[in-house]
């Protein structure tokens, strides 16, 4: 079984992080949500979450995906979690899938890990993310980095890492439920 983490902190973008629980859960991934403080963790648009397991207990050594979802200020307080830049770093190189959506690119790109690496964002943070090549496409993939722009590519992101994880055939299933246009 693929298990996916996925970073939560307050002010998450509520779209971009229950759309890839969802859509990888009917994939078969076991997801797990780690936040960065005790729950419930509210989001940046009110809905509260309660999360899984705390980021500082999990071992990113145990999963194959680590998820980073935008919002604000649920990006900014990603960044600050030293130990998700330690899960980041760690799993970059052990070669495994690193996602992030909207702002959350920037958590990246501060992590160093992005030299030589295709990306996009949410068009707001594109400044932020200096000395790359930055693409307009709604999902990117670049090696084991996937990134996409917003709430509006939420679905198509997420399908996107189930075929990364389960192969096209999983995905057309998947999709054959959810109906999404790609």
């Amino acid at each position: 079984m693929k298990k996916v983490l996925v970073a939560l902190a307050p002010g998450f973008e509520e779209i971009e992080t229950l759309t890839v629980v969802d859509i990888l859960r009917r994939a078969g991934a076991r997801v797990v949500l780690a936040a960065t403080e005790e729950g419930p963790i509210e989001g940046s648009r009110g809905v509260s979450v309660l999360p899984d397991a705390l980021i500082d207990q999990v071992d990113d050594n145990d999963f194959d995906l680590l998820v980073l979802p935008g919002g604000q200020p649920g990006t900014t307080n990603l960044q600050k979690s030293t130990k998700v830049k330690a899960i980041i770093q760690n799993m970059y190189q052990s070669r495994k899938q690193i996602a992030a959506i909207c702002a959350a690119p920037t958590i990246l790109h501060s992590t160093g890990i992005l030299t030589n690496t295709v990306v996009t964002s949410h068009p707001s943070v594109k400044d932020q993310l200096t000395g790359i090549d930055y693409s307009e496409e709604r999902v990117v993939v670049d090696g084991n980095i996937v990134t996409s722009r917003s709430p509006g590519t939420a679905l198509e992101f997420s399908l996107k890492l189930v075929e990364i994880l389960f192969g096209r055939d999983r995905m057309n299933i998947v999709n054959q439920g959810v109906m999404a246009r790609l």
